[in-house]
């Protein structure tokens, strides 16, 4: 009979926690996110800037 009396408080406290957890995660994924396309365009720059000038006439 005790558990059934504390059981939604348990619940709840278990969802507090999990929410919480998944709105840092979130947090952590964009920025990740962000950086990795940002360092992808970069990469891409590069490389393009790399092949004009080993193609590219001697201008």
């Amino acid at each position: 009979m005790m558990i059934r009396k504390y059981f939604p408080l348990a619940i709840l406290a278990f969802l507090s926690t999990t929410l919480a957890g998944c709105e840092l995660v979130e947090g952590i994924f964009k920025a990740g996110v962000w950086t990795g396309v940002i360092v992808v365009v970069l990469v891409l720059a590069l490389i393009i800037w790399l092949i004009s000038k080993v193609f590219g006439g001697r201008d």
